[in-house]
């Protein structure tokens, strides 16, 4: 007796060699890569716990980290931020400039509207801002607002928060 003698055995025969090459050519699910995670570059002190906090809160929200404990005064005047915007960190995220304390999730709708502007900020160091969120602050949460800062210098608020 013949394997696959029958055209419909052949066929079916080569629909499940197929499925198996297709298969194997696209790897096991478990080997498939996850979507890259976006790149965040950092400059802070290298004593600074809450921007060690805030780089803590990045990550867990998808994104890959790079701190550069130098500071961060001369890469925000390099960038273009004014320092009335300034915090503890400044950072660059999809070619845009993030100041201070400024969520994860207003990063992601940033890079998602791509709005024309400079970058976000949360000026100073609000109690409650994502890496000011801490045990210490006993739930504390300050009102403040992430503003979206403009080529021109001006802003607008971006998120309000509280």
């Amino acid at each position: 007796m013949t394997l696959l003698a029958s055209p419909s055995s052949r066929r079916h025969a080569l629909r499940w060699a197929a499925a198996g090459v297709a298969a194997a050519a696209s790897g096991p699910l478990w080997a498939q890569r996850a979507p890259q995670a976006t790149a965040v570059e950092v400059w802070k002190d290298a004593s600074c716990g809450c921007c060690h906090d805030w780089i803590t809160h990045m990550e867990q929200n998808g994104f890959a980290v790079t701190a550069h404990d130098t500071g961060n005064n001369a890469v925000r005047a390099r960038l273009g931020l004014a320092a009335k915007y300034g915090s503890c960190h400044t950072a660059l995220v999809g070619g845009y400039v993030v100041e201070g304390h400024v969520g994860a999730a207003e990063v992601r709708r940033l890079l998602r509207e791509r709005p024309d502007a400079l970058g976000l900020a949360v000026p100073g160091m609000p109690v409650g801002s994502p890496g000011m969120d801490g045990a210490v602050y006993k739930g504390r949460r300050d009102q403040y607002d992430t503003v979206l800062v403009l080529r021109d210098g001006t802003s607008r608020v971006f998120q309000k928060h509280g």
